[in-house]
């Protein structure tokens, strides 16, 4: 009996479909397996009823829990946030003038860039297919701009990168070369017959066609010997002397394949990071900001959250506040919290043994961001480059992301670096100023001058942020398993939500679609 070819795994599909048709094929495979992390719905859940009557206490004004402030007021629960911050937003913060952060154990720092240079040192980006995030953004006229996340100008610096080591090359470059050899190789393949075996004669024709096209290849002997999208030795002018004739050198195959350059050419094939990306106009702050002007007194501020009790008609929270250090109890017939997971195992509840296990089963991702202000544009006046990422190999520094906004002004801020995992672990043992010390040092290999620019700084280590204790939550295959169905079922009259209970974790997208989702379920039940 003949053996049948094994069929390709779900993982490796996906990763051919990137190869092959980028991010647009890989989305639609994803969401037609229920892999997607785009937004699955587009607007809040429209439902029968009135809640009237009955109220509900939301611990967290974060994302999710000013949304379902907000829903739940508008089916008349009568609704009370509790928040220990000073201000809404949780992790959806900009660091502006005078914006203050103490991490547990370690210095406090006051922004101290111009009146209008800011940071979002939590989200800030919003993916197009977010359409929950948008959502809001539209109905609360918050006005947005085009985020840049993806630019082929911008540079390219590894220090290991064999013969391409220390070097500033464009993403274009290593795009278009990488683009031509391949296409290049592939070309003589089918020439050279090696192929007669896999392709009919008309379509080795057509793929023929579609490699001297894609890769700019030379009609005649089918080589690869640069391309103008890559950009020129002299760029092109007035005069008698013709850019367009000067064309650059392509680097080497052997170069560019020894300097491991894929994570470059691939860069927004990983869904969904597409080149295109939105912010508001600002800061990303004002989105909660938003939705805080909405709710008004309903948000009570200074709110630290010591002790969760639940009875058989209601919930009691004991409060302390932060300011004052006085203390009080809230009490209503529901309570839906947003507390990261991280926070709320800390706090003292009666949940059952297993659903506090599940709570202790999701670690924290370690993730820290510092903002620089520079006193000039030198990426734009110096170097042309207008948004987007600086990619290098840099140690702790993972990516330089130049802002999105204010083109042609006199100064910016730059996002001096943006690492995880023990990258950010290591960074976050660093004072404020030695964490600028480690940004500076390794921006100005990439920059001349970057260190002669810089004005301030302002860093987060999200793991040493007291109401927050990490970026995201980082599930397992295991956990998703056990713990995930549990947690999303709340217990008795509480309810979870937050981008910890979503698969869009670290996205707003998922903080708000989970309390969509829960708001439905406590009006279901509410209801009964």
């Amino acid at each position: 009996m003949k053996r049948l070819t094994p069929s390709l795994t779900r993982r490796e599909f996906l990763y051919r479909a990137a190869a092959v048709g980028g991010s647009a094929l890989l989305m639609g495979s994803m969401n037609a397996w229920g892999m997607g992390i785009a937004s699955r719905t587009t607007t809040p859940p429209v439902l029968a009823g009135s809640g009237k009557g009955k109220k509900v206490v939301v611990l967290g004004a974060g994302l999710a829990g000013l949304t379902a402030a907000y829903e739940l007021g508008k089916l008349g629960y009568e609704v009370q946030v509790l928040e220990a911050r000073p201000y809404a937003g949780g992790r959806c913060q900009t660091a502006r003038k005078d914006f203050k952060l103490h991490e547990l154990g370690g210095e406090a720092q006051q922004c101290r860039f111009d009146v209008g240079q800011y940071i979002n040192h939590g989200p800030w980006r919003i993916p197009l297919d977010h359409q929950s995030t948008l959502y809001y953004a539209r109905q609360f006229k918050v006005p947005l701009e085009v985020m840049v996340n993806e630019n082929d100008h911008a540079y390219v610096y590894l220090e290991d990168g064999g013969p391409l080591s220390k070097q500033r090359l464009r993403g274009a470059q290593i795009k278009a070369d990488m683009r031509g050899h391949v296409a290049e190789l592939l070309a003589k393949s089918v020439t050279g017959h090696a192929l007669d075996t896999q392709l009919t004669g008309d379509d080795q024709r057509l793929l023929l066609d579609y490699l001297k096209h894609e890769g700019a290849l030379d009609a005649g002997d089918l080589a690869y010997k640069g391309r103008s999208g890559r950009g020129f030795a002299t760029n092109p002018g007035a005069g008698l002397v013709p850019g367009a004739g000067t064309p650059s050198d392509p680097l080497a195959f052997h170069d560019l394949l020894a300097a491991r350059v894929g994570k470059v050419y691939s860069a927004v094939q990983e869904f969904p990071m597409h080149a295109t990306m939105f912010q508001p106009v600002g800061g990303m702050d004002a989105i909660p900001r938003a939705f805080a002007s909405r709710l008004g007194g309903r948000i009570r501020y200074h709110a630290e959250v010591q002790r969760i009790r639940q009875g058989d008609d209601k919930v009691t929270i004991d409060v302390r506040d932060t300011a004052s250090g006085a203390l009080s109890r809230v009490t209503a017939d529901y309570c839906v919290c947003t507390v990261p997971l991280s926070v709320l195992r800390m706090i003292d509840t009666d949940f059952s043994d297993g659903f506090k296990a599940a709570i202790k089963a999701v670690p924290y991702a370690p993730v820290g961001k510092i903002g620089l202000q520079m006193g000039r544009r030198f990426w734009e006046e110096d170097d042309h480059i207008y948004g987007g990422h600086v990619l290098t190999d840099l140690k702790g520094i993972n990516t330089i992301s130049l802002p999105s906004g204010g083109w042609q002004q006199k100064k910016g801020v730059v996002l001096g670096y943006y690492h995880y995992a023990l990258d950010a672990i290591e960074v976050s043992g660093m004072t404020p100023g030695e964490r600028t010390e480690f940004a500076l040092a390794a921006g100005e290999k990439i920059f001349p001058a970057y260190r002669a620019s810089y004005e301030s700084s302002f860093s987060v280590a999200w793991h040493r942020v007291q109401y927050s204790l990490g970026g995201w939550a980082e599930w397992t295959d295991a956990a998703r398993k056990s713990a995930y169905p549990i947690l999303l079922d709340g217990e008795r009259r509480v309810l979870l939500a937050g981008e910890h209970l979503s698969y869009l974790t670290g996205w707003q997208a998922g903080a708000i679609e989970s309390a969509w989702q829960q708001v439905e379920t406590l009006h279901r039940r509410a209801s009964a």
